[in-house]
């Protein structure tokens, strides 16, 4: 395995069909060594960005290089990045070990490799089932070792974690993060918010076609907001609206279930203002924002309905 750290960088992306612009002046940069999220509504331009990256469409201008170059251009793509798009693209008539040799001797792979892949990613004893048998976690496994026949440093994974129950989740947190862990750079797209905030350092977020945000999630979502259940919730309001213990004012608003949720001033501040005017507060807790919060604030106002 080679030790090279490969970086995706798209720049100023843009790709019209006709009338219709799917990516517009993107740019983006995914790291080596992190697991990044590729996020969007439905018809943001994710899996157009993705054919441009690898040499499936071709930009209308911009650039979308791997290593510093069109994926075009690269001598030996298989062995430099891994790419699942389809989770369907098996032959209903072939076995896992069959698949896996057809798509190793395309590459020119030894059938070594396709059982040290069969073990890898846990597929040994249904490799000499044919896949129309295959539930959709296993054809996800299946996905993945085809993907990595050759030893890539790049994956770029469309929906990894459909069809995959709790224990297959668990399993692929592992892996992906062992991946990264090697200094692999790993881009992978996904609808299920949830487990993609288990998965993902980084996120790169676009909308219609354009780059919404960039960066750790947890950056992004920005400092974690705080809970409180209190008898006296109106007062508390109006002592925290006048500026609290700094002089500014944090930013509070009642929710459904009656707490109020302020942001701006942690737990112990708040505490200790309550105490300070004698309001007792019942319960105090910190609400880190989640990656669905996050996402929605991004898109869901600006979203188009697809």
């Amino acid at each position: 395995m080679s030790g090279d750290r490969q970086t995706i960088e798209v720049s100023h992306l843009t790709k019209r069909y006709g009338t219709v612009t799917a990516v517009r002046d993107l740019t983006f940069t995914v790291a080596p060594g992190v697991v990044t999220g590729f996020l969007g509504p439905n018809g943001a331009g994710k899996t157009t960005t993705m054919r441009l990256l690898t040499g499936l469409a071709s930009p209308t201008s911009g650039t979308a290089t791997i290593g510093g170059q069109p994926y075009r251009q690269l001598r030996r793509p298989s062995s430099t990045v891994g790419a699942v798009f389809d989770a369907s693209a098996f032959h209903p008539g072939h076995t896992a070990r069959d698949h896996l040799r057809v798509y190793a001797a395309m590459g020119g792979y030894p059938d070594s490799r396709v059982s040290d892949l069969l073990e890898l990613l846990g597929l040994t004893d249904a490799a000499d089932r044919r896949t129309r048998g295959f539930s959709t976690g296993m054809r996800q496994r299946l996905n993945l070792a085809t993907a990595l026949l050759g030893d890539p440093r790049v994956l770029l994974l469309d929906e990894p974690s459909n069809g995959l129950d709790p224990e297959g989740m668990l399993w692929l947190r592992g892996f992906l993060r062992r991946l990264a862990d090697e200094g692999r750079t790993v881009l992978i797209s996904s609808h299920v918010l949830n487990e993609v905030q288990q998965l993902v350092d980084d996120v790169v977020v676009i909308r219609n076609g354009e780059l919404v945000a960039a960066g750790p999630w947890s950056r992004l979502a920005g400092p974690p907001a705080v809970l409180v259940q209190s008898p006296d919730a109106d007062r508390l309001t109006a002592v925290l609206r006048a500026g609290g213990p700094t002089g500014h004012p944090p930013q509070v608003e009642a929710t459904d279930s009656g707490r109020l949720r302020v942001h701006g001033l942690d737990a112990p501040g708040i505490a200790e203002l309550a105490a300070a005017h004698q309001l007792r507060v019942h319960e105090l807790v910190t609400e880190n924002a989640s990656l669905e919060q996050l996402f929605l604030h991004l898109t869901i106002d600006k979203a188009a309905v697809t």
